[in-house]
């Protein structure tokens, strides 16, 4: 044949979240941690790759890495499923909750994945914006979920990309409102140290989200995991891939997971670092800076996209732009690096905002645009 059958209607408008990024010296751009493991881990890490058996299948359940999750948030394993990644768990609680004829109540601006698994699933997506800050519209949700018709919610606690938190007394009312399973995705949770699990036991409908790509340096193992009542992890594994988390990732997360203790300075560390650069980029003459409590800072500025251009060309330094995403306009997020790394930055934008300031006293010369605007 010289065509071919296309793909699912549905499709045609999806755009794919593309996670390429330019090469840059200094990469502030996916809210990683910017430190490896540490030595002592790596090196235990090291002393068991000799006898590692790289010709056997994993353990489709993750079953020791789970047990370990399960006790450190006093759970039992039955309440506990290891993804590859937070993303395949988020899209595994469409493929279970939604589909076609059913709705996802999201939040923008959040995680940009929660929409395009939406549309991928063929789930109706059902949008209630932020207000100006970023602070959930607590009345028009639970206004919307007295309509009764809403089968999943998807809530991010810090949310991605503008870093707040939201009140516990909204989440838990929420809660209350529905029988629609309710996501918090605890992605930057070790960050924020708000979480949702005291409530578990009196909400069934509960599920949090939590990675070890971020607070503990393991974004190359993709593993994540879900915490959630007993019947919610059964429906979950009916739709799950087998096989999804490979056995070096689930051997190394139980290794970090076991001496996770020794995150503790480092996420102190990352914690302090955020402020510095919080405080670093208020000092900056037109610069709106967000409170986080995540690993990464969004902040406002005029010509963001400009900024963004001179900051990686310039200075050799990647951050995340947003500036063409609705609600979201002239925005630039920006990850917590080290210190070096940050001090780097904060230069780089104390330069950048100087130039513009000049460029705007004295105009342009023999009618170049300013550097980054082409």
């Amino acid at each position: 044949m010289d065509r071919i059958r296309p793909a699912r209607p549905e499709l045609d408008d999806l755009t794919q979240y593309d996670a390429r990024e330019p090469q840059a010296a200094i990469n502030l751009s996916s809210n990683e941690n910017s430190q490896n493991l540490p030595k002592d881990v790596l090196e235990k890490l090291a002393e068991n790759m000799a006898d590692f058996p790289f010709n056997r299948y994993p353990d489709p359940m993750a079953s020791k890495l789970r047990t370990l999750i399960a006790e450190a948030n006093g759970l039992d394993p039955e309440n506990v499923l290891v993804g590859n990644g937070g993303d395949e768990l988020i899209f595994n609680l469409l493929l279970a909750w939604g589909g076609p004829g059913r709705k996802l109540l999201n939040m923008p601006p959040t995680f940009a994945m929660y929409a395009i698994d939406a549309q991928m699933t063929g789930t109706e997506e059902v949008a209630v914006p932020r207000l100006a800050d970023f602070s959930v519209d607590a009345d028009a949700v639970l206004a919307r979920l007295a309509e009764g018709d809403i089968d999943l919610v998807y809530i991010a606690h810090p949310n991605n990309p503008t870093g707040n938190t939201q009140p516990e007394t909204f989440l838990i009312d929420v809660l209350k409102a529905t029988d629609a399973l309710v996501l918090v995705d605890e992605a930057y949770f070790e960050f924020s140290r708000h979480t949702m699990r005291p409530h578990m036991e009196r909400h069934r409908n509960l599920v949090i989200l939590r990675t070890f790509s971020k607070a503990f340096s393991l974004a190359a193992m993709r593993v994540g995991y879900v915490l959630a009542h007993a019947d919610v992890i059964c429906e979950l594994t009916k739709v799950r891939q087998p096989y999804s988390v490979n056995r070096f990732s689930q051997s190394v997360a139980g290794m970090v997971f076991r001496e996770r203790v020794v995150f503790e300075g480092e996420i102190r560390e990352i914690v302090r670092q955020r402020d510095v650069l919080m405080h670093g980029l208020s000092s900056i003459e037109g610069v709106e800076v967000f409170p986080s409590e995540a690993n990464f800072v969004l902040f406002r500025m005029a010509h963001a996209s400009a900024v963004w251009r001179d900051l990686l060309h310039g200075h050799d330094i990647l951050v995340r732009d947003f500036s063409r995403t609705p609600q979201l306009e002239d925005c630039l997020r920006v990850s917590v690096g080290s210190p070096a790394e940050n001090a780097a930055f904060l230069s780089a934008m104390g330069e950048i905002a100087a130039q513009r300031r000049s460029s705007a006293l004295f105009g342009t010369t023999n009618g170049e645009p300013m550097q980054g605007e082409r």
